[in-house]
């Protein structure tokens, strides 16, 4: 009995040593696949994080040539309001020119028939 016990222990051990290895083999594989989920994970956010960038890069470009618009409309509305101011002044100019310049169909009034009227304050 004592040569058997030995070798039942010397085989458990066998076993148990063979099962210890399948088990560390199957959480090596499980640890890989695990580390490539991870590193499939990481490009996915890095990836990401890249488009967002960029998105947000074309976002504040937009907003630069926004800017640059509204300054540019906001200088012609001036312009144009300048134009409309020189333009009026103009035409007062040449009404006036034309009144003294005698324009057609004005005679000059006769001074023996016009008075002046006094108007209280």
């Amino acid at each position: 009995m004592t040569s058997v016990v030995p070798q039942a222990r010397g085989a458990g051990i066998a076993q148990h040593a063979r099962a210890g290895s399948k088990s560390r083999r199957e959480r090596s594989r499980k640890e890989r696949a695990g580390r490539r989920h991870l590193a499939g994970g990481v490009v996915w956010i890095v990836s990401v994080a890249v488009l967002l960038a960029g998105i947000v890069a074309v976002n504040v470009a937009v907003l630069r040539l926004n800017l640059d618009l509204d300054s540019a409309n906001r200088q012609r509305a001036q312009l144009k309001a300048g134009n409309a101011v020189l333009a009026a002044k103009l035409a007062s100019a040449k009404r006036t020119s034309q009144i003294v310049n005698g324009a057609p169909g004005l005679v000059q009034a006769d001074p023996s028939t016009t008075s002046t009227v006094t108007l209280p304050r």
